[in-house]
């Protein structure tokens, strides 16, 4: 189904469509055929106009088996489009689902435009002279259903039958099988009558440029890349794979070409450990992980912030706690990046909003490391990291370079005698001294700093001093970001704020509002630590304030606490986004 729901979307990216998916993952590695635990769901976006979201509810469904219904049918429109595989419902696969009675007969789907398609035998029959084995070509049926797909929303083949030559080229049989299963699929829909409606989908009027299909975890993976390259620097990753996260190692492991080292680690905290020693050593150092990973990573991530380094700290947030929900999204970790440390520890937090944005909080990460000398934290969620949208490819030359100048020694020779590691410059960073640089020998560690020298300092007014001084430098970031934008009036009746993954569907809700003349606005926050300092000013103009999120309602507490405004809190611990309908619902009675 992921490679179905893939294809789909780049097929439709082709033909010029906006596009985004929303894959969802099981959430057992092995869990069994036909039950609940093991379904498998892509759900895809594409449309003439821009769109935010993957979908709120789904105007067609493809059930393969009894479990995929049970599950997803609750998405499907009333009238909706219902594709079935008749040959999976069965009694044993049924009775996995749940089902006490077979719902393709027992008038259950009445509300649903039911297309009952015995989709195992015509695959079967489609490929029965390669001499492939029953389950070799029962491996075939997602092609068949794809094909039928293809022609139900005017899609071509074209794409997908260049993608199974390349990945099936060395196994001439299991091609042959795949293309003519897409094939049997299509032209069953061209030729049949089980489908009434074909529906044609016009190319989307984008800005002018290059585009390809691209998921969020592949951009901030380019990201980092382009950010390394526009300062200058190896790029050196330390990691320890976990769910969702672990593409990031997959992606940069592939582009030694660009300089990029990766280490997968023996576990969290050496992951964290190895990247602070590289980031020591001069390079552009990252550590990617999600929640569980980051209560591992706590204490180094105090080190980084005691040793004021730069580094890049990304959590791909999934369902908790503990291993929670692996493949389903959240985005529950907002007070443990802000909080979850020993000693006040403060670091900045940045969030992507989509697929595509996620290149840009990958530079504007680093950026802001290496200006501020100072760990960031940037956090996607699973919903963001494995889903795709359009991007619109930068021309390099036009991104900004990210300068990154090191002390030398001087010119006279001189020791190094007064090299001060805890100087300040006017962003309150220290310097960014490479190790073996004659004559600027330091020293790094845990404990507290002497300002200046850098020196093991127990003295209670140095501490204090310290303390304040490393939240100055990230209450300094702010004067360094840009304004909150806003979209909709100035002021109103109602201001919708959101972080993180909700921004696509917050941005839908509001728009659709708008278009009904609401006094409805929206402002969508990058940076979480420090806010941007006119976020208090915006936030003061509405009547109301609606925080929606993917948690039991953090940001909306951290926006109370330091804005002393009674906003209204939306939550959703479910591991599935917001709808726009909810969103809508909320809004209305809210006005």
């Amino acid at each position: 189904m992921q490679l179905a729901g893939t294809q789909l979307s780049t097929t439709s990216a082709l033909l010029g469509n906006d596009v985004a998916t929303f894959p969802d993952f099981p959430a057992e590695i092995r869990a069994p055929r036909g039950t609940k635990a093991g379904v498998s769901g892509f759900q895809v976006h594409f449309a003439s106009t821009p769109i935010f979201t993957p979908g709120d509810s789904v105007d067609a469904l493809v059930a393969m088996n009894p479990a995929a219904l049970v599950t997803n049918l609750s998405d499907l429109v009333p009238g909706g489009i219902l594709i079935v595989n008749q040959d999976a419902f069965n009694d044993k696969d049924l009775k996995k689902a749940g089902y006490e009675s077979d719902p393709l007969e027992d008038d259950s789907l009445a509300g649903y435009k039911l297309i009952k398609v015995k989709m195992t035998k015509l695959t079967r029959t489609a490929v029965e002279d390669l001499g492939l084995s029953v389950k070799e070509s029962d491996r075939c049926r997602n092609f068949f259903a794809m094909g039928l797909t293809f022609w139900l929303y005017g899609r071509t083949m074209d794409a997908t039958l260049r993608y199974i030559d390349e990945k099936f080229g060395k196994r001439p049989a299991v091609a042959d099988a795949n293309r003519r299963a897409l094939k049997a699929g299509y032209f069953y829909g061209e030729t049949t009558e089980a489908l009434l409606t074909h529906y044609e989908v016009p190319r989307a009027e984008l800005e002018a440029g290059t585009y390809r299909s691209i998921m969020g975890n592949t951009a901030v993976s380019w990201g980092l890349i382009a950010a390394a390259k526009l300062s200058g620097k190896e790029l050196f990753l330390g990691s320890y794979p976990i769910t969702p996260a672990s593409d990031i190692l997959h992606e940069l492991s592939k582009h030694k070409n660009f300089g990029v080292r990766t280490f997968q680690a023996e576990d969290e905290i050496a992951a964290i450990c190895s990247a602070i020693g590289a980031a020591y050593g001069g390079a552009m150092a990252i550590t990617t992980t999600s929640g569980p990973g980051i209560a591992l990573k706590g204490e180094a991530m105090g080190l980084a912030v005691m040793t004021e380094l730069p580094l890049i700290v990304i959590n791909v947030q999934r369902g908790g706690p503990s291993t929670g929900l692996p493949t389903k999204t959240e985005q529950a970790d907002l007070l443990q990046a802000l909080f979850g440390r020993n000693g006040e520890c403060p670091m900045p937090v940045i969030a992507a909003s989509s697929p595509a944005d996620c290149f840009e909080v990958a530079l504007e990460s680093w950026r802001i490391a290496s200006k501020f000398m100072v760990p960031v934290v940037l956090l996607t969620d699973g919903y963001i990291a494995n889903g795709s949208e359009p991007w619109k490819i930068p021309d390099c030359a036009s991104l900004p370079a990210i300068n990154i100048k090191h002390p030398e020694q001087s010119a006279d020779g001189d020791s190094g005698d007064d090299f001060l590691p805890y100087a300040r410059d006017e962003n309150l960073a220290r310097p960014w001294a490479i190790p073996g640089t004659p004559g600027l020998m330091h020293r790094v560690g845990g404990l507290e700093k002497q300002d200046g020298t850098g020196n093991v300092s127990y003295d209670p007014e140095n501490h204090q001093h310290m303390v304040d001084l490393r939240q100055r430098k990230v209450e300094k970031i702010a004067d360094d970001i840009p304004l909150q934008e806003l979209k909709g009036p100035d002021e109103g009746k109602l201001l919708v704020l959101s972080w993180g993954g909700t921004f696509g569907s917050c941005r839908t809700a509001v728009n659709n509002m708008l278009a009904e003349e609401k006094a409805v606005s929206h402002a969508h926050l990058r940076y979480l630590n420090p806010f941007p300092r006119n976020l208090g000013e915006i936030i003061g103009k509405f009547d109301k304030v609606l925080v929606p999120e993917l948690n039991k309602g953090q940001l909306n507490m951290l926006i109370r606490a330091r804005y002393l405004v009674d906003t209204v809190a939306f939550n959703k611990v479910q591991g599935k986004p917001f709808s726009v309908c909810e969103l809508v619902e909320k809004i209305n009675s809210l006005l």
